[in-house]
């Protein structure tokens, strides 16, 4: 039995298995360590992270059943993952649950579920065939980019009234993909220069049409992903569209405020996710306090969530930040190497987005750990607790095992070339 075993070939890039793996490990340590407040409310001391290994054991085997499916396939997919998110943004919108003042969460069968999750992956699918569809041999087609941008506009929009960070994560992750598939360089300068004047208009707008009783109010400590509460259950016209406008600019004020508070006088009600952050890195020591030893879970409302890189940095040191770090560098790098292996480039954009979509969402929730970044409510993939999120990542990562095993190598090509090349020779 062990024989057998030891005989079965892994599907897939055993790199990414690799990163996967350390991924989950440590997700279950540190969700297990970080915690302690779920623990207190329910009452069961394994009940969070028993509920959170069963969703990533769940994720495993949506992961399994994605990568043995041809990554020609996805192509089928795409127009009713398309349909399907775009359908449940607006229904979140309107029937939606509302969480910390943000409708983000639809409910099916007892479960919430993200739509928002959804949706970026069938985008990503959507732009990874239009740019491999029309490329050409010096570029991607001029039109690509119009079909690309028409195409994400509604749902960058429909994500960005609840989830503004999400929504600007996955333009990022566009942008990027457009520039990987050759997409002429005059329109990506062009698109940079419109969304720097955008970008000056939505800020303008949001300090204009927000007010600064969200900074005054918002209890951070007590409240997931520093939201503030609504106040109003009815909006509509430009209110429903700003609704979050206060809670944006309190976090814009916040995080451009030079103004130096003594430790006396800091507001741990007012600030307390980033004031029990920064107790916990500097806590650390840099060697760390050691697995299941971590302080500031106590104080942090998101400690195994959004703040879970701060717990880790706690109790792992520097060095084990710096290898979470790693891990996510290497998955990206790693995708690259397979991506540059495709044939086809269906496939080796499909992977790159999927890659970048999570390593950009990961490094910006370590940034607003670290206090590099505005407060935002961006799980840290893999390894953060969740629902939607977990067993998604898990479905993407599935996708780039899918094309590492399926997917038409170039070097396949090139060794029949030579075959070809030595049989007429000969």
């Amino acid at each position: 039995m062990i024989d057998r075993l030891l005989k079965l070939k892994i599907k897939g890039d055993g790199i990414i298995w690799m990163v996967f793996f350390f991924l989950c490990i440590i997700s279950i340590i540190e969700v297990f360590s970080a915690s302690s407040t779920l623990t207190f409310k329910s009452g069961s001391y394994f009940g969070p992270v028993l509920r959170h290994t069963g969703l990533l054991i769940i994720g495993v085997v949506f992961m399994v059943a994605t990568m043995n499916i041809k990554c020609k396939y996805f192509k089928i997919v795409t127009p009713f993952a398309l349909f399907l998110s775009l359908f449940m943004l607006i229904a979140v919108l309107a029937v939606g649950q509302s969480t910390n003042g943000a409708q983000r969460w639809i409910g099916l069968f007892g479960i919430q579920f993200q739509p928002s999750e959804l949706a970026k992956g069938a985008l990503i699918l959507a732009e990874a065939q239009i740019l491999s569809a029309m490329q050409t041999e010096t570029g991607a087609d001029r039109r690509a980019f119009k079909y690309i941008c028409w195409l994400s506009l509604p749902f960058v929009l429909l994500i960005a009234m609840e989830n503004l960070s999400t929504a600007m994560l996955l333009c990022i992750t566009i942008f990027i993909m457009m520039f990987i598939g050759r997409v002429p360089k005059s329109q990506l300068n062009r698109t940079i220069g419109v969304v720097v004047l955008l970008a000056a208009l939505g800020i303008g707008a949001i300090m204009l049409m927000g007010s600064n009783e969200a900074k005054a109010k918002e209890p951070e400590g007590k409240m997931a992903m520093t939201e503030q509460v609504e106040t109003q259950e009815k909006k509509n016209g430009l209110s429903k569209i700003f609704h979050r406008a206060d809670t944006w600019k309190a976090r814009i004020d916040k995080f451009l405020s030079n103004e130096e508070i003594a430790p006396a006088d800091y507001d741990l009600d007012k600030d307390g996710q980033v004031a029990h952050a920064n107790i916990a890195i500097a806590s650390s020591n840099i060697v760390g306090k050691g697995p299941g030893n971590s302080v500031e879970r106590d104080f942090l409302s998101q400690a195994f969530s959004d703040f879970i890189y701060a717990i880790i940095i706690e109790e792992m040191g520097i060095w084990g930040a710096f290898f979470v770090c790693l891990l996510y560098v290497i998955l990206l790098f790693r995708t690259a190497t397979i991506a540059n292996r495709c044939s086809n480039a269906f496939p080796a954009l499909l992977i790159m987005g999927i890659a970048l979509l999570l390593v950009t969402q990961a490094f910006f929730n370590m940034m607003v750990a670290v206090g590099l970044a505005p407060v935002t409510g961006q799980p840290l993939p893999l390894i953060s607790r969740g629902g939607t999120s977990t067993i998604m990542n898990c479905v993407y990562i599935g996708i780039i095992l899918s094309v590492s095993y399926t997917a038409k190598k170039r070097v396949d090509v090139d060794k029949k070339k030579d075959v070809r090349q030595a049989l007429a020779t000969a």
